[in-house]
């Protein structure tokens, strides 16, 4: 427990499987400002959610292998789950991130249950993190290309773009109250992956959404990393 498991770097390097269309990358996170190695497309995925998430201080992929004697084989079995998360409470996550949501294959689902064991004697959380609906992936894919801190006030429109969206409008009609819309988009996007304004991502992104004032609106503590 007194490890910052954030703060460390991957046990083993995800691998590279010929024939798959998907590769080992690296995510840039606004939550660290800096970059984490993910091994699959699910797990790059939930990598974008959680950077969004405000209550998320600290992120790392791969920091542990869990060893184990299985008590009914008697051989010696290993586990690396994928991410380690870090919540602002204190609270501490171990979680991997499957493919699908079904049932798990075998070795997997015995992993589960030690891993939920292991963690649970240390006051950790181990957790299989579902993936989310294809349209919430896609709305928060388009919105992550906007996480960057230089979108914040580009062109100085921020406080015009939340001023726009004072009260719930359409998304195009805020732009092109805000100013110049090209250059009004970029910070718009940035103010919903931020939380500083709302809208329903379980519907596709497009000029008629309903844009709100979010609960981080006018928060600028959140943005220290680039949130």
């Amino acid at each position: 427990m007194a490890v910052r498991f954030e703060q460390l770097q991957p046990v083993a390097a995800f691998p590279v499987v010929p024939g798959r269309r998907w590769g080992p990358g690296w995510w840039w996170s606004a939550t660290t400002g800096g970059h984490i190695p993910h091994g699959s497309q699910a797990m790059c995925m939930q990598l974008m959610l959680l950077d969004r998430d405000p209550q998320v201080v600290g992120l790392s992929a791969r920091p542990v292998r869990l060893i184990w004697r299985d008590p009914g084989s008697g051989r010696v079995l290993t586990w690396v789950p994928q991410v380690f998360i870090r919540y602002a409470d204190g609270r501490a996550l171990l979680a991997d991130c499957p493919a699908h949501a079904g049932p798990t294959g075998d070795r997997a689902a015995r992993a589960a249950a030690v891993l939920g064991a292991a963690c649970a004697a240390v006051g950790f959380t181990y957790r299989r993190l579902v993936p989310p609906e294809k349209v919430v992936a896609a709305n928060v894919r388009w919105l992550a290309g906007y996480r960057h801190p230089r979108y914040r006030d580009a062109g100085g429109l921020e406080q015009a773009v939340l001023e726009a969206f004072a009260a719930p409008r359409a998304l195009m009609a805020g732009a092109v109250a805000a100013g110049e819309v090209l250059s009004a988009l970029p910070v718009l996007y940035h103010a919903l992956w931020g939380g500083r304004l709302v809208a329903d991502l379980t519907r596709p992104l497009g000029e008629h959404t309903l844009v709100a004032p979010g609960p981080a609106a006018g928060d600028g503590e959140q943005e220290q990393h680039g949130r």
